[in-house]
């Protein structure tokens, strides 16, 4: 799958827009603050319905205007398929494919699969837990239609049961109602518990190997899941915890609490590891990320690199750089000498000039 085209209009600091992309390396450069990540969010946002940031709708709408669109042309096997997305400040966003609304967004995911790659992700390992579930939420909500379903009803449970938790303050009678949202919470929570560990094992498949070809055969990785609970005793520990859940007001048991960790060895890269050996484990998961989609979807993904090359000493750029092969790859960047100095081949130049888009080839 590549993106053709892309369409914009009145999103952040673009009024108008329209890019066309080639199918191999695009770069768009200039200086920060321009608008340049903002093409990358777009094209996310019109693959997974969600911004790479976390950016509400109405954050991500022109301020002066009370809605926003995105338009792609996608092309796989010589087939055209047009993505429209309407983004509105006061009410839901509407998505339409080939003309024709679609009601829930596990429709559109896993049509175009994007890997977005920003310098936020080089601290993916040494930051919090929040990090690296999200991590393994995107990629396999744009994988697995079962696993968003299963998660976004988890979500709005543990809300539910949360506000429950509040609201027993006030109405201590509630409580008999707890064990509707505990028996929800742990069906949907199994799932989601599940298919994480089936990720970590299809995870590891893959990292080990590249991991091993970027520290020069030095270090062997590996993946494991830690879940808050297991499968077994999800309910039982929710009864066990249930008076520490109402004198804190908040659901503390479950996979919203789950962890991932990452050892070379005996080593827990993310508390003992160096900061070298925590920016390749984190290259390692991005570059892992874009092999799962190949083996899992059996496609290619669109690569989107957000400035991420400064970031990265010449052995990993290079490296990054010639793993890339046949993916159609969107590059954000500050200026082209990184690319002259390793001689990489460049498809389509633009220039981002404070959300203008000017081709310079």
């Amino acid at each position: 799958m590549i993106i053709k085209r892309l369409e914009l209009a009145d999103y952040r600091n673009y009024e108008s827009l329209d890019l066309q992309f080639d199918k191999g390396t695009n770069i768009l450069y200039g200086d920060n603050a321009q608008g340049k990540t903002n093409i990358l969010e777009a094209i996310y946002v019109a693959a997974t319905t969600k911004s790479h940031k976390g950016s509400k709708d109405n954050e991500i709408i022109n301020f002066d205007k009370e809605e926003a669109h995105i338009r792609t042309y996608l092309e796989k096997d010589a087939i055209e398929t047009r993505v429209d997305m309407h983004l509105r400040k006061s009410k839901s966003k509407g998505i339409a494919i080939d003309g024709q609304k679609i009601k829930k967004a596990a429709d559109l995911l896993g049509l175009c699969n994007v890997v977005f790659f920003s310098p936020e992700d080089l601290n993916i390992i040494k930051n919090g837990p929040a990090e690296r579930r999200r991590f393994v939420d995107m990629e396999l909500c744009q994988l697995d239609s079962f696993y968003l379903y299963n998660l976004n009803h988890y979500n709005k449970i543990v809300n539910q049961r949360n506000k429950l938790l509040k609201d027993m303050y006030m109405n201590p009678d509630l409580k008999d109602t707890l064990t509707i949202w505990d028996s929800q919470l742990v069906s949907f929570g199994s799932k989601i518990i599940e298919r994480r560990k089936i990720f970590a094992e299809q995870l590891n498949e893959i990292i080990f190997e590249i991991h091993k070809k970027l520290s020069g055969g030095k270090e062997e990785i590996l993946v494991y899941y830690n879940p808050d609970v297991s499968v077994e005793d999800f309910e039982v520990k929710l009864k066990m915890n249930q008076e520490r859940d109402i004198k804190l007001k908040q659901t503390t048991v479950g996979p919203h609490r789950d962890d991932f960790s990452f050892m070379i060895g005996k080593v827990d890269v993310r508390r003992f590891g160096s900061q070298g050996q925590q920016r390749t484990a984190a290259l390692s998961l991005k570059l892992s990320e874009i092999e799962l989609v190949k083996k899992i979807a059996k496609d290619f993904p669109v690569l989107l690199l957000d400035d991420v090359l400064s970031e990265l000493d010449s052995n990993r750029q290079n490296y990054l750089l010639n793993s890339i092969g046949d993916i159609q790859t969107i590059i954000t960047c500050t200026g082209l000498e990184e690319f002259v100095n390793n001689r990489f081949e460049i498809n389509k130049v633009y220039k981002v000039t404070n959300g203008k888009v000017s081709s310079e080839n």
